[in-house]
């Protein structure tokens, strides 16, 4: 018995000990420049997003908070590298609905690490509504009625186009062929540049598109929105009515978020998440956001969590019902 107490002595004192090595690591964080993995390349909304949370951090921690793009696998490269790093407060990433939640639904073997477990959530930043486009020259459709009558119509043989097998184009797009009892057929691009290329050339017909890339050629008159894929109207189409009001329950929201390794301090969590919401709450945040596409957030790191985890397991659902797999 006083063996055992004096080893829960011991166990106790190291215990404490590594405590307070703790609170002295985050009492001195950050010492040195953070890095700020992004698994897009440059020049895209998440990228640019991305860059706007680095700079403010940058100027208000006194270190350099640097953008390093790991770019592939459906950003599962770049969240590899956030998932396996050192849980010191030193990297932190850009999680986002493709890398956190569909990508591992449909690829449930092998996938190279835990898509809500291996995470410390930081702050939800947005969401980016996808919109319900059609060639505007070959598709008479004008509304989500009218085009799941188009579709009907034309026996499962309309192709679509999405940025790549597994994407929350993909996934949209089949989840609204599932909830309206229509089929087509599915045309993966390794992009959406190239795919949306091809849809206003008419090689395909439809896509469930991403706001940033599609909304411009909607303007423009080469592509027709039929619907969005929010329960809300976006602020940047107000004209186009939701998906949901045709087809009830329908809603696609892909997210980005900032997340650390999982085991990052708390202290140090929080005051990322802080500071993020602090410059979301900014009018120039929500500003900047809207030129982007994208529906400012800024959320705390326990509603996050809570967002990851719903997230997952929505897409494990969607993906087993629909019958969606990597191609």
């Amino acid at each position: 018995m006083m063996q055992k107490s004096r080893r829960a002595v011991l166990v106790a004192a190291a215990l404490a000990a590594c405590a307070c090595m703790a609170g002295a690591q985050t009492a001195n964080w950050p010492g040195k420049p953070i890095k700020f993995i992004v698994p897009v390349p440059p020049g895209g909304a998440a990228d640019a997003m991305a860059r706007l949370i680095a700079d403010h951090l940058t100027g208000k921690l006194g270190q350099a908070v640097v953008v390093d793009n790991r770019a592939g696998a459906g950003s599962s490269i770049g969240m590899d590298v956030v998932a396996k790093a050192a849980p010191d407060g030193y990297t932190i990433g850009l999680g986002n609905v493709a890398a956190n939640a569909i990508n591992p639904a449909v690829r449930p073997q092998g996938y190279p690490f835990e898509p809500v477990k291996a995470f410390a959530p930081i702050s939800l930043v947005g969401v980016t509504p996808l919109i319900l486009v059609v060639n505007a020259e070959k598709v008479p459709a004008r509304t989500v009625p009218e085009f799941i009558s188009y579709l009907k119509s034309s026996g499962g043989k309309t192709p679509y186009g999405s940025s790549g097998a597994g994407s929350s184009l993909h996934v949209g797009m089949e989840l609204f062929l599932q909830m309206t009892g229509t089929r087509a057929i599915h045309v993966p691009y390794k992009g959406s540049a190239p795919m949306e290329t091809d849809l206003m050339g008419g090689q395909v017909l439809a896509s469930m598109d991403a706001a940033a890339t599609s909304w411009p050629q909607v303007q423009a008159g080469k592509l027709r929105a039929l619907g969005i894929s929010t329960k809300e109207r976006a602020f940047f189409a107000p004209d186009v009515p939701p998906i949901a009001d045709t087809v009830p329950g329908f809603e696609i929201k892909p997210w980005h978020g900032v997340v650390a390794p999982a085991g990052t301090p708390p202290a140090i969590v929080k005051r990322l998440s802080d500071e993020i919401q602090a410059y979301l709450r900014t009018p120039a945040a929500e500003q900047r956001l809207r030129d982007l596409g994208v529906v400012r957030v800024g959320s705390s790191a326990p509603e996050f969590a809570k967002v990851m985890d719903d997230e997952y397991e929505f897409y494990k659902k969607l993906v087993k019902q629909a019958g969606i797999h990597a191609e």
